[in-house]
């Protein structure tokens, strides 16, 4: 087969997955990034932890969270971060990255393996990093990432067995019409005797087993020794259901030899109670707490499974919810899909590596439907088979669900736009600041315009206007994070060692201010709405910063209203600095249809940096 020819390559797509993956890149260290409440969790344990000069026990200073999750996401923190010598952000958030972009490498690797084509790699590439739980949860301090990474490997393992033997470019009924020649479709199913010795020996590799099983158990020792039954049962179905003949003997392999994985994987985590000097919290507050009260419900399985808080068919949701802007795309996947699913020939025509894919998807899917408490997040290390179905199926994919995400992006960039608009009307972004989100916001109108006007642009521009929002996010809260925007670096230096009150309207969200004021002695009270009981958070706001600043040497005091322009304490305290404080959690009736086109009435409010007037 003669060379490719540069000319030939899709470099619209290809810019598209560079692009994609520089905005991974940019704004990686704001506290403004797309994240979860558990990363500043995470975050405090990791620190107490390295400020204890030990590897283990855990260290917390907030109730229950000691032991969370298993050691390692706090000992890459530790590593990476230089056991708190060169604690950022961007510092702790990066390895994430790594493994994002190492699972992207490895679902365009085999997209392209099994559809012969450069752009169907791109595609998948695209989506994965366009959806929304990748860019969430794939770019923050959090386990998604390394637990993706980790688990899939045993699945890349099958799917290359299954692609290996078969000419690049597979065709069958899920790939992307028009079907390439005969020459190169997949070939018949081998008869068992006539199997490939090489890939019946693979199979039998307890080299193979073996490493699937550290792969399993480094995933779980990521996140929970729970994730080892969906990635061995899925690896399970996955090498039986893309086997060329179902044999006992075959089931009998697969089946010991997964068995032996999962001992491995179970056994790696167990290190875990081998190593603390205090087992009998973990199995407490992580195996007990954490996992097992997963399991359990006062009204009863069935009746919380069908009318609880975490009903089962919202599960059947969670592979379009975690795409987020990307949602009814994969909606239209679900539909293609369901449209073959009941037919006689649909299974016996998909190749070896479609199956595995299946496999992968579904196996996920059902055994979390099974816990009480039900989340997408638990079904994100099966979305790479997601973003690689999606670009086989691309062009089976009906326009019409195209259409339904770019007219649902029109309001979304117009809204970033004004934000960004009043944002410079506050003084918060300067006019090139503004300037920069408005060509974002621009160009993803530009793009959404086109894919509704040019019938054959419509799935391109859906991705390139979900980059292009994106994009318009990070540049529209690019401001807040400057230095310019925070407290000053004498104020800094005046803060190193004392103690300092912080507002705190979430679990462990007080954690951020060691970033923003490194070395001060932060203590969290209760704001926004949040009532631990911690510093009376039922006196009235005046009372309760005077009783504050009465405790501590310097009180961080958020804005109480809109109308108030300056702090309750004035002229009794001493007012140090102060920056803008965005709201991300709101009352009911905070938002309304009446003030969505003013975002300076809902989202922005001052934050002031207090001292005592006698504060040296």
């Amino acid at each position: 087969m003669p060379p490719r020819s540069t000319a030939s390559l899709p470099w619209l797509w290809i810019a598209l997955v560079v692009l994609a993956g520089t905005l991974y890149l940019f704004g990686l260290g704001s506290a403004y990034a797309p994240t979860n409440g558990d990363e500043m969790v995470y975050i405090h344990i990791a620190r107490m932890t390295a400020e204890s000069g030990h590897w283990l026990p855990l260290q917390s200073e907030i109730i229950d969270t000691r032991n969370t999750k298993p050691p390692l996401l706090f000992w890459q923190a530790m590593v990476v971060g230089n056991w708190g010598q060169s604690w950022s952000l961007f510092t702790l958030r990066l390895p994430s990255v790594v493994y994002t972009f190492a699972t992207t490498a490895l679902l365009a690797f085999f997209a392209h393996r099994m559809s012969g084509r450069m752009r169907t790699a791109c595609i998948a590439a695209a989506l994965y990093l366009l959806f929304f739980s990748t860019f969430r949860y794939g770019r923050a301090y959090l386990t998604s990432a390394p637990e993706t990474f980790w688990l899939a490997l045993p699945m890349w393992w099958v799917l290359w067995l299954r692609v290996r033997s078969s000419p690049s470019g597979v065709c069958a009924a899920e790939c992307s019409a028009p079907c390439p020649p005969p020459a190169v479709r997949a070939p018949p199913l081998p008869a068992q005797n006539t199997l490939p010795h090489t890939l019946r020996a693979n199979e039998l590799d307890w080299l193979v087993f073996t490493l699937m099983g550290i792969a399993m158990g480094l995933g779980s020792a990521y996140k929970s020794f729970a994730l080892v039954a969906p990635a061995a049962a899925a690896i399970w179905c996955a090498w039986l259901a893309s086997a060329p003949r179902l044999t006992w003997p075959l089931v009998i392999r697969a089946t010991v030899g997964l068995a032996w994985s999962t001992a491995l994987a179970i056994a790696i985590f167990a290190l875990w109670f081998v190593l603390d000097p205090d087992p009998a919290s973990v199995w407490q507050e992580f195996v007990l707490a954490e996992n097992a009260g997963k399991m359990s419900n006062t009204q009863g399985y069935w009746h919380a499974a069908l009318f609880g808080a975490y009903p089962m068919w919202t599960q059947l949701l969670a592979y379009p919810v975690n795409a987020g802007l990307l949602f009814f795309t994969v909606l239209g996947l679900g539909w293609a899909a369901f449209r073959v699913a009941f037919q006689r020939q649909t299974y016996a025509q998909l190749s070896p590596a479609a199956r595995v894919l299946l496999a992968w998807l579904v196996v996920w899917l059902v055994v979390f439907t099974i816990p009480s408490q039900r989340s997408e997040r638990y079904l994100i290390p099966a979305m790479p088979a997601i973003a690689i179905a999606m670009a086989l199926a691309w062009d089976r994919i009906a326009k019409v669900w195209f259409w339904i995400t770019l007219a649902v992006m029109v309001p979304a960039l117009v809204m970033l736009a004004r934000i960004a608009w009043v944002m410079g009307d506050l003084q918060i972004a300067s006019g090139p600041q503004f300037a920069m989100t408005l060509v974002a916001t621009c160009a993803g109108l530009t793009w959404a315009g086109a894919g509704f006007l040019i019938n054959r642009w419509s799935k391109t521009a859906t991705l390139v206007v979900v980059l292009a929002v994106y994009a318009s996010f990070g540049l529209m809260v690019l401001p807040l994070g400057t230095d310019t925007a925070g407290y000053s670096a004498a104020v800094q230096a005046r803060m190193k060692g004392q103690r300092l009150a912080v507002p705190n309207g979430f679990t462990g969200q007080f954690e951020r201010f060691h970033f923003v004021l490194p070395g001060a002695r932060i203590t969290p009270y209760d704001a926004e709405g949040r009532n631990t009981g911690a510093f009376k958070p039922e006196l009235p706001p005046a009372e309760r910063l005077d009783f504050l600043l009465d405790q501590f040497d310097a009180v961080v005091w958020l804005q109480d209203s809109l109308d108030q322009t300056q702090p309750s304490c004035l002229p009794r305290c001493t007012l140090l600095g102060s920056r803008w404080h965005v709201k991300s959690r709101h009352k009911t009736g905070e938002v309304a249809l009446q003030n969505l086109w003013h975002p300076n009435e809902w989202l922005f409010r001052r934050e002031w940096l207090l001292a005592r007037s006698s504060a040296p």
